[in-house]
């Protein structure tokens, strides 16, 4: 599921001022896997303890996620190693973003008014898919609870796939280093080569491969 449907309760407690929602990655700089992002209408109140993912124990961020998935609207948006390598690494994460905004609405059954990106650079004007306002924040994850909800929801959807990738390919350490270019990996790629869901487009993967 990439996307959830808030019930008529949620929408409700939202009341009539346009939609303001948050938006953050997560995979922007690993080696392996791909960029993860989303999109969260916090409901009101919000979920207490909403903060930068960062931050947080992945106990306390699982938890999290839990409540934020069970009573806000979010959609979450990711692209694949393979398109990464096609495009770059920050245009996928501008095209993770929309499609997480994408599914967002769906979930909501209205369209967003603002959206708050974490960060110095939005989609807006840079995608030909991204139509709505947006305002990137510094350090928004910390700021802004919407984007804190985001870059919660962004970490625990990317750090699962990680985990279930590390099951297929468990050389790497990936349920560990969720594909940063850890000591472990690094060995691992010397040893092992890279994977199809390395991004050969990353130079410390591409000057190994030359190598081999």
């Amino acid at each position: 599921m990439l996307s959830g449907t808030p019930s008529r309760d949620f929408c409700d407690r939202l009341g009539p001022a346009p939609l303001v929602a948050g938006v953050d990655e997560a995979g922007r700089g690993p080696l392996a896997g791909p960029v993860v992002a989303a999109a969260v209408i916090l409901c009101k109140p919000g979920p207490r303890g909403v903060g930068d993912s960062k931050t947080l124990t992945a106990k306390t961020r699982e938890r999290l996620e839990e409540t934020i998935r069970a009573r806000c609207a979010f959609g979450i948006g990711v692209v694949e190693v393979e398109e990464i390598d096609r495009i770059n690494i920050f245009a996928a994460t501008m095209l993770a973003m929309t499609r997480a905004v994408e599914r967002l609405c769906e979930a909501a059954g209205a369209q967003v008014g603002e959206a708050l990106i974490d960060g110095n650079l939005t989609p807006e004007g840079r995608l030909p898919e991204w139509r709505w306002p947006a305002r990137a924040i510094v350090g928004g994850d910390g700021k802004e609870k919407a984007i804190g909800a985001a870059s919660i929801l962004a970490k625990t959807w990317r750090d699962r796939l990680m985990v279930e990738a590390a099951e297929r390919y468990p050389h790497y350490g990936w349920e560990r280093n969720k594909g940063y270019g850890s000591k472990e990996h690094m060995e691992a790629l010397r040893v092992h080569g890279p994977t199809p869901l390395h991004r050969r487009s990353f130079a410390p993967v591409a000057q190994l491969e030359m190598q081999l």
